[in-house]
């Protein structure tokens, strides 16, 4: 019977304590007495043994299990949330994003206040909290700022208000954080219960339609399905329970007390299904979105003297609304940034009926790698500084808004990235600036850029629909395909509403030329991804008009690829083949209509001066 602590005693008691000691400082057999209690009856069955009652001589010490696994210390808090028990294998501190993979204990119980572990709370119940674990300091972004707590400090800062708590808001246990539960309900659509004996919190943060049923007689919720398995608690006719699974001849259900385990079938009558939802009212980020379709062009500008092509890259453009000049970089470590921009360059702009852009990049500047972005964006202090440079900035060039463009960022960046799209979200509104963000096509190694969550603070998502293949690539290809693009449309769209999205297209392709590799370079690569492919691959970025005139230098002509749907050309030269896809009036307006026909918010172009210049007028008939 688990419905309550479990004790037994005599030489199995002995044997359970030893196989779950420690034989040196990292190792043992069982981390646990109920591991071994669990295995037991599997090896009794397969061996067909059974063993014999013992209550020992009083020698031995009794040891104990407790109930559904969930706790291990008096003081530790058991977390059932939308009816999932969170074990400690599943509360790993890799999802805080910084390096250590300890797990960690998923609640905790401090001066009778009940606890979550930060790691839990970001992965199951409010993804917004922020823990900075090297200035000490949680965070919470609203849409006016940022509300901060100290550890072990019953008050905090809700923006510029002073406010404080009858318990303490944040304990830690190294560094873990432990969040109070009261606190996290402020700012949380969620409902919570805590039961003891043992302690646990009863959690549900999901709301909508689930399936109850109600127990016809008094009977008990087992661990697993079956009359043989541990009894977790006993239920009493007329109690509610909510359904998970249906297992034909038993349900996995779960307890208003929260426990989670298997029912007979039988012993439960109308099941329903029902809706639930919690008068809470989620925080609204405010919006600075365009009433017009946005085609916006970026302008690559390396030095302060590259600002005077303005004008002659302006030249014969037409369409265009806005312009995205790349003048602010990251500049250390420390959260400096530099800058060239330049208010000359605005003010034509602005007398050319264009809105400014400007570009913060994390690349190109004072750094250039992703431990450079990562040691500045893991510290508040640091992003703090960043973000107020760069909105100065911005704001003493005469700016419209500011295109955020950090392509170095790593997996375990990723939750300190996001804080700094927040935080300089709410910052550039504060002073009249649209803020974009640019994002890879959507894949599973770079989720953790958060489009969801950018798609609700920013003002527009901008997904750099190219660089299919790059100077990188093992194998020639196209930049940008008519499926790349679709591709990261359809997923972005999950994610983000149309009205949000800006689709970037490229105005330069590749030139490819390949060799076929030696049996001394496959040797060298044996056991490589490069070995892989059968031929060394080298390419260089050209221009609309430099790409179409390398084909016709060549001697070659191009065809309409129907897959990729870009015209196509390869030659053998130089004792190895070329290949382009070409970028062209024709494969932009495949890629325009698919823009147009999925209603987004407009289109970007990398970039200014690359282009031909009758692209303009094409644009134009798909973007207005």
């Amino acid at each position: 019977m688990f419905d309550k602590e479990y004790s037994f005693k005599g030489t199995h008691a002995e044997k359970v304590n030893k196989l779950t000691a420690k034989f040196d400082d990292k190792n043992q057999l069982f981390k646990r007495n109920l591991d071994v209690y669990m295995m037991a009856p599997i090896v009794g069955f397969l061996f067909q043994k059974k063993a014999d009652v013992n209550s020992g001589d009083g020698t031995q010490k009794p040891t104990k299990i407790f109930p559904q696994q969930l706790i291990e210390n008096s003081d530790d808090l058991a977390l059932i949330i939308n009816n999932e028990v969170v074990k400690k294998e599943e509360s790993s501190a890799k999802s805080s994003s910084d390096s250590s993979t300890d797990s960690v204990i998923p609640g905790k119980v401090f001066d009778g206040q009940y606890y979550v572990a930060y790691q839990v709370l970001r992965d199951k119940i409010n993804s917004r909290f922020y823990w900075d674990a090297n200035e000490r300091v949680l965070l919470y972004t609203l849409p006016d700022g940022n509300v901060s707590v100290s550890e072990n400090s019953s008050e905090y800062t809700a923006v510029n208000e002073t406010k404080s708590e009858d318990y303490v808001i944040l304990k830690t246990d190294g560094d873990i954080a432990y969040i109070a539960l009261p606190f996290i309900q402020e700012y949380t659509n969620m409902e919570y219960s805590v039961e003891q004996e043992p302690n646990r919190a009863i959690i549900t943060s999901k709301w909508g339609e689930i399936e109850t049923a109600e127990v016809k007689k008094d009977t008990q919720v087992r661990y697993l399905g079956g009359v043989k398995s541990p009894i977790l608690t006993e239920v009493k006719k007329s109690d509610k329970v909510t359904v998970l699974e249906d297992e034909d001849d038993w349900m996995k259900v779960a307890t208003a007390d929260g426990y989670v385990g298997y029912i007979k079938t039988k012993s439960l009558k109308k099941q329903k299904k029902e809706k639930t939802s919690r008068d809470f009212t989620e925080p609204v980020y405010s919006n600075m979105t365009e009433d017009h379709s946005i085609n916006m062009a970026w302008h690559n500008v390396t030095n302060v003297a590259a600002n005077n092509a303005v004008q002659q890259v302006l030249a014969s453009t037409s369409g265009l609304t806005t312009i995205a000049p790349t003048w602010f970089s990251l500049a250390d470590t420390e959260g400096n940034i530099s800058s060239i921009a330049d208010a000359d360059y605005v003010n034509y702009a602005h007398t050319a009926g264009l809105e400014v852009w400007a570009v913060f990049r994390d690349f190109h500047g004072g750094t250039n790698s992703y431990d450079e972005t990562y040691e500045t964006l893991r510290y508040t202090s640091k992003r703090a500084k960043l973000e107020d440079q760069v909105v100065a900035a911005a704001v003493a060039a005469g700016v419209d808004g500011i295109n955020l463009d950090f392509e170095l960022i790593s997996s375990k960046c990723g939750v300190h990235y996001v804080q700094l799209v927040r935080e300089l979200s709410v910052k550039c509104h504060q002073n009249n600036l649209v803020f974009s963000v640019d994002n890879y096509v959507p894949q599973s190694y770079n989720s953790h850029y958060d489009l969801k969550e950018q798609g609700i603070v920013a003002d527009y998502v901008v997904i750099m629909a190219y660089d299919e293949h790059t100077e990188g690539s093992y194998e020639a290809g196209s930049v940008a395909s008519i499926s790349y693009l679709q591709d990261g449309i359809e997923k972005t769209l999950k994610k983000v509403s149309a009205d949000k999205v800006i689709a970037g297209i490229p105005f330069f392709t590749r030139l490819w030329f390949e060799t076929a590799k030696s049996p001394e370079q496959l040797s060298e690569e044996a056991g490589t991804e490069a070995a892989s492919y059968p031929n060394k691959v080298s390419s260089k970025a050209l221009g609309m008009e430099e790409a179409a005139q390398s084909v016709v230098n060549a001697g070659a002509t191009a065809q309409w690829d129907e897959k990729t749907q870009q015209n196509y050309a390869k030659w053998s030269a130089d004792g190895g083949t070329y290949r382009i896809w070409l970028e062209d009036a024709q494969s932009l307006e495949a890629k325009l209509k698919v823009i147009q026909g999925n209603k987004l918010a407009g289109v970007a172009e990398w970039s200014l001066g690359r282009e031909e210049s009758s692209v303009w007028k094409l644009i134009s008939q798909y973007v207005n």
